[in-house]
């Protein structure tokens, strides 16, 4: 079996020109080969950009695009195949959006040796330790406490035990924070996880510090990306200084980096994106440097039903972390693009059984938001 093309999709709801937040816009890519199998991937960053990394004509022996790195070559060889992509686009960048376009390629790959051998990716990866994952709700905080209360309430209802926001007005005043936090806590109870994402909106450890003791009565599971990823002092000072765990990670790509901010940042907790850390591949590599220093792993995962089912496969196949983001954005490239997503229940959501990612793209949602063919 050869590839044969690289197509790059890149949908976006508001118009250019108008501002798009979270959720709005996606990068799909498909990997067709010879045998008529498509892999179906995504990478959770800028669509255009990516879509110039895979695209654009070699300029030397180190300055490939992805796509022409990739035709005549064999799917089933991801490894051969990520280390081929990764070595010929060395002047693309060896991390940022060069490792997002990789990322989307090994996804689509492994969709397509599991539609090839006829199982689920999460059986072809390694070892199966789950069939269901517990699910925790992300949504972006509305701007009252009140309109909050009534988010954590319809969430709940719904089957939530854990519960995390962040984005929209969080991180920009500690008088709201607070307010806002407080009346999550006060609507969920006792019994539900909580933990809160800053976007680096924090800026600083000591004030970080400030506000981690002024919560600490809201008993939150961790707090995210206080502070920019890059201070790794900061988040060092941080996980020696309070009880929440300090998270991060999401911004960060392959095993190298997560190697660097382990050893220097010490978080609690780490959260590779699948879609941006360098896709499965480099997902599991992670997953065992994670093991190798002792620290919890749960992805970050906030874009289409794609990641979701990518990052379904790849924690099934971890024996230690059983904890998945589940968005709760309402954009319709999140809710539709998928024509089966990922059905949440009881808590839980269940690992795909259909061969390779199972899942099926409604092409109509394509053509409505695709930008550029």
């Amino acid at each position: 079996m050869k590839i044969t093309d690289v197509e790059v999709i890149c949908l976006r709801i508001p118009a250019i020109g108008e501002r798009c937040v979270w959720g709005e816009d996606a990068v799909v890519v498909k990997v067709y080969t010879d045998e008529g199998i498509i892999g179906i991937g995504e990478t959770d960053s800028s669509p255009l950009v990516v879509k110039s990394v895979i695209e654009t004509p070699n300029s030397n022996l180190a300055c490939f695009g992805l796509k022409e790195v990739l035709i005549g070559e064999n799917p089933l060889e991801i490894e051969k195949l990520w280390n081929k992509m990764y070595g010929m686009s060395n002047y693309l960048g060896r991390r940022g959006a060069g490792i997002h376009a990789i990322s989307a390629i090994d996804i689509a790959l492994w969709d397509i040796k599991g539609k090839y051998l006829k199982k689920p990716v999460s059986e072809i990866i390694g070892e199966k330790y789950r069939d269901k994952i517990r699910a925790y709700g992300t949504f972006i905080p509305a701007d009252t406490p009140e309109e909050n209360k009534v988010i954590v309430r319809d969430l709940i209802k719904k089957g939530f035990t854990s519960l995390k926001f962040g984005g929209g007005i969080l991180g920009d005043d500690p008088t709201i924070d607070y307010e806002i936090i407080k009346a999550v806590r006060e609507e969920a109870g006792e019994d539900v996880e909580i933990q809160i994402d800053l976007a680096a909106k924090w800026k600083t450890p000591e004030h970080t510090l400030m506000m981690a003791k002024k919560l600490e009565e809201f008993n939150l599971n961790w707090i995210e990306e206080p502070i920019d990823s890059d201070n790794l002092i900061g988040y060092r000072d941080l996980g020696d200084s309070i009880k929440p765990m300090i998270a991060g990670g999401e911004t960060l790509t392959t095993v190298y980096e997560f190697i660097t901010f382990l050893d220097i940042g010490k978080p609690g907790l780490v959260q590779p994106d699948v879609t941006r850390c360098g896709g499965i591949t480099e997902a599991l590599k992670i997953y065992d440097l994670s093991r190798k220093y002792d620290v919890k792993l749960v992805p970050h995962g906030f874009s289409t039903g794609i990641l979701t089912a990518a990052t379904a496969h790849f924690l099934a196949a971890c024996e230690t972390t059983d904890l998945i983001e589940f968005s709760q954005s309402t954009s319709e490239l999140n809710q539709s693009l998928v024509k089966n997503p990922i059905e949440f229940k009881d808590g839980y959501i269940k690992v795909p059984t259909a061969p390779g990612l199972g899942i099926e793209l409604d092409e109509e949602i394509i053509k409505k938001y695709r930008i550029f063919n």
